[in-house]
């Protein structure tokens, strides 16, 4: 199968479902450009900040990507390149577009609030308890697993305390060392833009200019030689203070200019593609129905179509912590409900563009991926997009720039992840200070042993001593876990969604069947995981890991009794 044809396939295909499917919904829900939103309505400076449609299209799109749309479909091309590219394009449309559109439209009808308030309205105080416990303890592994990978790509040890040599240990150090300065570059773009009203356009170009400084300088100059356990107690404190301090400072700026990283990296990887294909090396090596022989190598994932292909393509389809951005961040920073649709579900669909690539670079190193367990040369799905797409772009340039592009690539999937990681960190201390409070009720409104527990920066405190804690035992032990409780979370955010639009009296019905689907398949899921973990015993962290998988079954199928609840008695209601 040619590369360069199921790309321009797929590229149709979604556009096709974000103006049709996508404007069907706008206009089923009801969305109104003139209606006030939260940032407007509860503007604080803060957390609740208009932004420019493109700068919220950056923060967004770059909290929800981190290594997601690329590390999922890689992991599942064992599966074959038909199931893939069906369940992206099918999965992003019909799925992971409605589910995200629909938590940020929900959010911005809620006050800017997560979908736990959704629930309250419609499933009352119990469910949206029960929802938030399950929402920050998914998002504890967020931030664990995240900032594993970033010490993992910035420090001058690995997580086993191994010290690092040559091309790896360059790469780290300069990895480590443009994200610093990214960070800085960030500050000064927010300044300028919302405190000297500097132009949107004339501060695109000049931090683009600064993007291109910064990388020159990094791959240069790197003289931060820190272990992978320094990292994680640096990123600590990184995401404590980050988390805490208003937007414009640093979230909306640094995830703005971030976003042109991303831009450029699908920019590079279309031109691969195309590229070898016009030199005739962009055929598809992949089988495409799978091969069984290589599943659960080290670098692909193992068991049965059904449901690991469901749970290993997260972001690149349907992601439920799309849900948290969208009803946490997102929603408190969108300026005009217009923009919903193009932040919500568009972005979305731009990140089955890159699934689709990531898909198209295993496949250029198929041969060299697809050996039997043990014998892997690639150390993680992320240097296997960056080696598969900077070899298309080498096949009809030079070995310099395949080389120069390959760092580059690197270096944004390890931007993304940072992104993504303290816009956890801030979704996760939403979720903590609301459980504590009541329906309509802020954070001052609190008294007693409340007040201090709502307190942003005790949440915050609370919340990175768990995750950086749990994420000192390495990405490994952790995200197998996550990938099932994430998309456990999709289904119930589809749920959430559904029943606030059932009371409404509005169209919910195109969310049946995906809540259904995305329900049985992670319970599925989890179930596997709680017979393999207790079976296996020995290590403590299997009896942990199948302790946390029993918890989130329990709290998913009291959620879904409590939905079905719910929905049968809109029913029965509107047949009276």
């Amino acid at each position: 199968m040619n590369a360069a044809l199921i790309l321009i396939v797929s590229v149709v295909a979604l556009l096709a479902g974000y103006i049709l499917y996508g404007g069907w919904l706008a206009k089923e829900w009801g969305i109104d450009p003139s209606r006030k939103t939260p940032a407007h309505e509860l503007e604080d400076g803060v957390d609740y900040v208009p932004a420019k449609a493109p700068v919220l299209m950056g923060h967004h799109f770059s909290s929800i990507a981190g290594a997601g749309p690329i590390n999922g479909p890689i992991q599942a091309a064992a599966f074959g390149w038909v199931p893939v590219l069906l369940w992206v394009i099918i999965g992003g449309i019909f799925f992971g577009g409605v589910h995200d559109f629909g938590a940020l439209f929900a959010s911005v009808r809620h006050k800017g609030q997560s979908i736990g308030e959704v629930i309250a309205g419609s499933m009352g105080k119990t469910a949206k308890r029960l929802f938030i416990i399950f929402s920050y303890l998914t998002l504890l592994l967020v931030v664990a697993a995240f900032a594993s990978i970033v010490a993992g790509t910035f420090g001058s040890t690995n997580a086993a305390g191994k010290v690092l040599e040559g091309a790896q240990l360059d790469a780290n150090l300069a990895t480590a060392m443009i994200s610093l300065l990214f960070i800085v570059l960030a500050m000064i773009f927010g300044y300028f833009v919302y405190r000297k009203n500097t132009p949107i356009g004339i501060a695109t170009i000049a931090g683009i200019v600064g993007i291109v400084v910064i990388v020159f300088i990094g791959l240069n100059f790197h003289p931060l030689a820190i272990s992978y356990n320094a990292w994680m107690w640096l990123l600590g404190i990184y995401i404590l203070v980050a988390s805490v301090t208003p937007v414009w400072i640093l979230l909306q700026p640094r995830d703005y200019l971030s976003s042109f990283l991303l831009y450029f990296m699908v920019i590079v990887a279309i031109i691969g593609v195309i590229g070898a294909t016009a030199t005739g090396s962009g055929t598809l090596s992949i089988p495409a129905f799978g091969d069984a022989a290589v599943r659960g190598n080290g670098l692909f994932a193992g068991g049965s179509i059904f449901p690991a292909l469901f749970i290993t393509i997260a972001c690149g389809a349907i992601s439920g912590f799309h849900s948290l951005v969208s009803s946490g961040t997102t929603a408190k920073q969108l300026d005009n409900e217009k923009d919903a649709k193009l932040i919500g579900y568009g972005m979305m669909l731009v990140e089955c563009v890159v699934a689709v690539l990531s898909l198209l670079a295993v496949s250029y190193v198929w041969s060299e991926a697809a050996v039997p367990k043990g014998e892997v040369p690639f150390g993680s799905p992320t240097v296997v997009f960056a080696t598969g797409i900077s070899r298309m772009i080498g096949s009809f340039t030079s070995e310099g720039t395949q080389s120069v592009m390959y760092q580059m690539l690197v270096l944004a999937v390890s931007v993304f992840c940072l992104t993504s990681l303290d816009t956890a960190t801030r979704l996760a201390r939403y979720m903590f200070q609301e459980f504590w409070l009541d329906e309509g009720q802020t954070a001052k409104d609190a008294t007693g042993f409340k007040a201090i527990l709502v307190n942003p920066y005790v949440a915050t405190g609370i919340t990175v001593v768990l995750g950086i804690a749990l994420g000192m035992t390495g990405y490994s032990k952790i995200w197998p876990l996550f990938g099932a409780a994430n998309q456990l979370l999709a289904a119930l955010g589809l749920m959430a969604v559904c029943a606030w639009l059932g009371d409404l009296g509005r169209n919910n019905k195109m969310f049946f069947i995906p809540m259904c689907f995305m329900l049985v398949a992670t319970i599925t899921s989890l179930l596997q995981t709680i017979i393999a973990k207790f079976s296996a015993g020995g290590d403590v962290w299997n009896y942990v890991q199948g302790g946390i998988a029993c918890l989130l079954v329990v709290l998913a199928i009291i959620l879904a009794i409590t939905a079905y609840k719910t929905l049968a008695a809109q029913k029965n209601k509107a047949a009276a």
